[in-house]
């Protein structure tokens, strides 16, 4: 009761304060583009969510060979999937509510404010966690470096070598600048750090991408959820 007498008394308030203004912000034409610009975000962030999950997916193929899979020889980073159901699943949830919102407008009718600010938030909040656990994930990814074999023999005077993370502890050296040793100290996945920083560099953009279409999904939402007020 209390935040419906607040919505209604609110807009009036500042009508009666810039009436010019208030009938500017209640034209059709801008609720059409709020509307609009809903449609967009939805699909841009449904787009971003397939193509997070098609690079986690690739993680998990290096050199597109399933017998590391089958060899339990995946990264943890990728193993963790935050691409899926991170960047994948939940924003894909999110586009989905986002682009309703859209295609309907019943979110930005004058019938339901709350029901308009709820499912924005809650759209936002999906779209918020799940890229920035994809956005977090694959920049640690990105710092340990890849699994493989690599060569942990002392003074060439015996051979040996086992699946690890080589480049975890090389603190002095960052190996994202020396492309010298993207070949010279993983030997098993050929071109696994290759690999490995491409597609984890792919979910670090595509997760900061759907972060800032998120805050502009959460602006559009106050703007269109101010206009539906307003017409009342």
């Amino acid at each position: 009761m209390c935040w419906e007498h607040f919505s209604r008394l609110l807009p009036r308030c500042l009508c009666s304060l810039h009436p010019l203004a208030c009938r500017m912000l209640v034209s059709p034409r801008l609720l059409g583009c709020s509307r609009t610009c809903s449609r967009v975000l939805g699909l841009s962030l449904g787009a971003a969510a397939l193509f997070a999950a098609g690079a986690n997916a690739a993680l998990l193929f290096p050199n597109w060979d399933v017998t590391y899979l089958l060899r339990g020889l995946i990264g943890r980073h990728a193993l963790l999937g935050s691409g899926f159901w991170g960047a994948g699943l939940m924003v894909l949830m999110a586009a989905t509510l986002i682009s309703m919102m859209g295609w309907r407008g019943c979110c930005f009718g004058k019938s339901a404010p709350c029901c308009s600010i709820l499912t924005a938030l809650l759209a936002s909040g999906l779209a918020f966690l799940g890229s920035l656990i994809c956005f977090i994930t694959s920049g640690v990814a990105l710092r340990d470096g890849p699994l493989c074999m690599f060569d942990i023999s002392s003074f060439n005077q015996t051979k040996a070598w086992k699946y690890g993370y080589p480049f975890k502890d090389l603190r002095h050296i960052n190996y994202l600048y020396d492309h010298s040793l993207w070949s010279s100290v993983c030997l098993e996945p050929s071109k696994a750090v290759v690999w490995h920083v491409s597609f984890f560099s792919v979910l670090l953009c595509v997760s900061a991408l759907q972060l800032l279409l998120v805050a502009i999904h959460s602006i559009n939402s106050l703007f269109g959820l101010f206009c539906s007020l307003c017409e009342e």
